[in-house]
This record gives structure tokens, sequence and C-alpha cells, in this order.
């Protein structure tokens, strides 16, 4: 088997995984929802197919495209020049495979891609208000507010421009999308569920903190030094 093909199966079966995720930490409902991640080395990606339950979610039913979103299958070259075969399910990639893909060409540091429609941080975004970073949580795993970026319609790259615009000028590997709900960023596709789960509880957090008063703000010098000692000093 060629290392390509090994690859390809590999992130086939992390990515199936790591749909069952999102249904455990109630992310998702009905066939709502996508982790797609990248196929390292290689310039495509794993991306769950549209309209299938996540109960009925298998590896092989995964759907590999390159980095514009388009299907592929068949022959390929792995990088030693030898060829590698794989199938590809007679399903459409997930609607949101353009927003996914454009991430993944202007952001080469970026291994994986979430997107939900969990409430809490939908709510969030269909007021078009960031999460301040009220939390010491916040500060450890966002480095400050969850933004916002911009209204974007499905199908194209729109959404992808609006995550890549927003993110760049962030610590935040979470952005609310205007309207739509939270998209999530990792170095690996599990590192972008993390995320979604975590965006997911501190906007539940901080609105019920807002119904009990004004949440009190970080200074952003503390938050700068929450987010430099969990990132670079805590769990190594």
């Amino acid at each position: 088997m060629s290392a390509l093909l090994e690859t390809i199966d590999r992130v086939r079966r992390d990515v199936c995984a790591l749909h069952a995720e999102l249904t455990r930490y109630e992310l998702v409902v009905w066939t709502a929802g996508n982790v797609s991640a990248r196929v390292p080395g290689y310039d495509l990606m794993v991306i769950k197919p549209s309209g299938v339950s996540y109960d009925d979610l298998t590896p092989d039913l995964m759907v590999v495209t390159d980095l514009y979103g388009t299907p592929v299958s068949s022959l390929s070259a792995d990088a030693d020049g030898a060829a590698a075969e794989w199938e590809n399910p007679a399903l459409s990639p997930s609607s949101d495979t353009a927003a996914h893909a454009y991430v993944y060409r202007h952001m080469p540091d970026v291994g994986g891609v979430v997107h939900t429609h969990s409430t809490y941080a939908t709510a969030w975004a269909a007021r078009g208000e960031a999460i301040p970073c009220v939390l010491t949580m916040m500060g450890d795993e966002f480095g400050g507010t969850i933004p916002v970026g911009p209204f974007a319609l499905i199908g194209d790259d729109s959404i992808g421009r609006g995550i890549v615009e927003t993110l760049q000028e962030s610590h935040s590997p979470a952005v609310l999308m205007q309207n739509h709900g939270p998209f999530t960023i990792g170095k690996d596709a599990r590192s972008a569920v993390k995320a979604a789960v975590m965006c997911e509880e501190v906007a539940r957090t901080v609105h019920i903190s807002r119904q009990l008063g004004e949440p009190l703000p970080i200074d952003p010098a503390l938050i700068e030094s929450l987010y430099d000692r969990y990132q670079n000093v805590y769990g190594r």
C-alpha cells in the first residue's frame, strides 16, 4: 500500500471518529455540522459527506477533495512517485466544503476545520456579538475575545474568506460567523473539535453570567499571560 493511500485511510478513520464527538457534546442536530482534516503532505482534504446521518457515517463515506473542494479519486502519485488508488463514495461533500478548502489554502498551519450550529455559540452569532473574554478558560484557550466574522452565503469562498480574514488578526481558533454559527480551526482535526467544544462551553457560561449581571472583564495583559502559559507551558 502506498504512503498516500495509507495516509488517506488514516485521515478518513480519524475524521469519521471525530464526528461522534460533535454528537456526544450536543453540538449538532440531524445532519448539520462537519469536521474536515488536511491530508498531511498532500494538497488534499477529507470531509463529511452531505446529508448523511451521524449514525450512518463510516470511514469509507468520508469524501476526499482537493483544496478547492473538488472530489478526487482513482489514481494519484504519492511523494515517492508510486501510484495510489482509492474510491470516493457516490456522495457529495458537505455544503461547507468550499469554506473549509479556502481555509486550508490560505492558512497552511491549519490541519483541521470544524463547523457546528451549537446552540449558545450560534445565539451569539445570531446577534452578531463577539464573546468577551471574561473567563480564565477563555484566556487559556482563545487568547481573548471570540470574534465575529461577516455575514456570508453558503456555496462559494465567501465564508472561507470571512473566517481567514477574521482569525488572521486573532489568537482565537474560533470565529462566530454572523447569522450562521461557529467555525473552529486547529493544528489537526482533533484540536479543531476541542475548540468547538470549548467555544460552546464558554458561550453558554458567559450568556448565563450576563443574566446575573455584567461580567467582569480581565485585563488584556493578564489575558496574554494566561494564553502564553497555557499554550507554551501547561501540560508540557
